[in-house]
């Protein structure tokens, strides 16, 4: 058992009707009258229904152990997605709505970790960072400097991301998976 206030983001736990609860957000939160409550942004993991809620920090709840394994992304085809395990070579089928922010950042070949609750599939776990190609951006500024205001670059898998005005079509960025943001040049 862990308690609410134990609770922390990216932790699994089963709630007493049996949901798989993720939390993605979690702060106490001290009104001027009253106790201290725990403020969460939760999501179910398995319809996917993100929500937020309150519990009292002493509230009792069933932490889910979840296992994961290396694999690697084969390809995505008739909203499924497909990848191997890099030790068994056991393929794993996951609907791609059940991963949709995580497709923005995956290529063929590339190794996730596939997380599971029992036998259960929940999710995909993303490396921290990634290499993506710009495939579509206004032409490079000469002599633009990071600290421009920036312009939108849409990425190999469809996601759009803001870069300098010195990033042009064709070059390999570096990509966080957490904010969907750019980091830098790749291999720079």
């Amino acid at each position: 058992m862990i308690a609410a206030s134990d609770l922390k983001a990216g932790m699994t736990f089963v709630q007493k009707d049996g949901s798989l609860i993720k939390v993605l957000e979690a702060s106490h939160h001290k009104p001027g009258k009253g106790n201290t409550v725990m403020r969460m942004k939760l999501r179910d993991v398995r319809n996917g229904t993100t929500y937020d809620t309150t519990f009292r920090p002493e509230d009792k709840f069933d932490q889910a152990i979840i296992e994961t394994r290396t694999v690697q992304f084969l390809y995505a085809m008739d909203q499924m997605a497909y990848f191997m395990d890099m030790t068994s070579y056991e393929q794993y089928e996951i609907p791609t709505e059940n991963i949709a922010d995580e497709m923005k950042y995956l290529i063929e070949n590339m190794e996730v970790k596939i997380q599971f609750y029992g036998s259960e599939i929940i999710g995909i776990q993303l490396p921290t960072t990634v290499e993506l190609r710009v495939t579509e951006t206004q032409p490079s500024i000469k002599g633009a400097t990071v600290t421009g205001s920036g312009k939108p670059a849409t990425l190999e898998t469809g996601l759009v991301v803001n870069v300098p005005d010195f990033v042009g079509e064709g070059e390999m960025l570096e990509i966080n998976t957490q904010e969907g943001a750019y980091v830098k040049r790749a291999g720079k």
